[in-house]
């Protein structure tokens, strides 16, 4: 008989960074009742995000509003209790004025009380690595380093979104262009506002027809975005001139915006095969390769890095709504 294994309580947080003459330097927080020194995170509220928890957390513990950049190593690590704990982390900047919409997202967050954390610290990542109470917390350390050493930690979100949840074809009375999201969609379009928030979105592009609206609504109602909508990421367009999709895709990745692009499943593979084609190997092979590719109301984040031979997809991500 196999052992059940032990519950996991997820949690996430941040390493926030910037550069300082030339010298790349992160904060570290201070906990006066464990006495020690660690990267800001915390556990998950109920139905909350992983990205969403990751910025709510730094802002709490920190002060700071901060953008989410690429995914670090999560550390995982067993409780009093017999349960485990995972840590999902992230390279983090503090949000600056181009971010501004993607932060009206977001709700107030109290900061968090002396007893909880009583100092932060900016630190020279040397500094930062000798200071860390918990070895384990130099992992995700060493890969914000390494990312920044081989120039893929400035970045840009690129999320691909596929449409919440829709009413089946066969139900509905009305045509491809009007056929709306069930209710589960629609949670799961709402659910996306912090994801979006937390990746500093400021730029919205989506098939015009009503499921893919729908499901970007919220956020764009949120952050007063006008979306932009475009033709050819429709699924009848995409049938006509695949080509298409493949440019407004490639000039989104060229752009250097935070942008999310809403579409359908049968337009995936195209998109996916643009990301690919600008993708390192490891962004590459982590990129879904299986149909549905994602599951309604899902998102891909992919980080662009920029450089004078054009974009770099590095690093590649998924997120679910928190909603059946």
């Amino acid at each position: 008989m196999k052992t059940a294994a032990p519950p996991v309580v997820e949690a996430a947080g941040a390493l926030v960074w910037r550069l300082r003459q030339g010298r790349l330097q992160v904060v570290l927080v201070h906990r006066p009742r464990y006495q020690d020194w660690s990267w800001p995170k915390g556990k998950l509220d109920a139905g909350e995000s992983l990205p969403g928890a990751a910025v709510r957390e730094v802002s709490e513990e920190t002060g700071y509003d901060v953008v989410l950049g690429i995914p670090l190593p999560s550390l995982e690590y067993p409780l009093v209790d017999g349960r485990v704990k995972r840590v999902t982390y992230w390279a983090a900047q503090i949000a600056g004025r181009p971010d501004a919409a993607a932060l009206v997202a977001r709700p107030p967050v109290p900061r968090a009380s002396t007893d909880e954390i009583d100092r932060t610290r900016w630190l020279d990542v040397a500094a930062a690595a000798k200071k860390l109470t918990n070895v384990l917390d130099c992992e995700p350390l060493n890969a914000l380093v390494d990312a920044h050493t081989r120039g893929r930690l400035v970045t840009r979100a690129v999320v691909i979104a596929r449409h919440g949840k829709a009413r089946r074809r066969s139900t509905w009375p009305g045509t491809e262009l009007d056929r709306p999201l069930t209710p589960v969609g629609v949670l799961q379009s709402a659910a996306l506002v912090p994801v979006l928030s937390a990746f500093g979105v400021t730029d919205i592009v989506t098939s015009h027809w009503a499921r893919c609206r729908t499901t970007i609504e919220p956020y764009a109602e949120a952050t007063s975005i006008v979306p932009r909508d475009s033709v050819h990421l429709t699924e009848a367009e995409h049938d006509s001139s695949p080509q298409r999709v493949e440019a407004e895709v490639d000039g989104l990745l060229r752009s250097g915006r935070d942008v999310v692009v809403c579409t359908h499943r049968p337009v995936l593979p195209t998109v996916l095969k643009v990301l690919a084609s600008h993708a390192v190997h490891a962004a590459e092979v982590a990129l879904p390769s299986k149909d549905p590719y994602l599951k309604p109301g899902a998102v891909l984040v992919a980080h662009v890095a920029h450089s004078e031979k054009g974009p770099r997809v590095v690093a590649t991500e998924t997120h679910r709504p928190p909603v059946a």
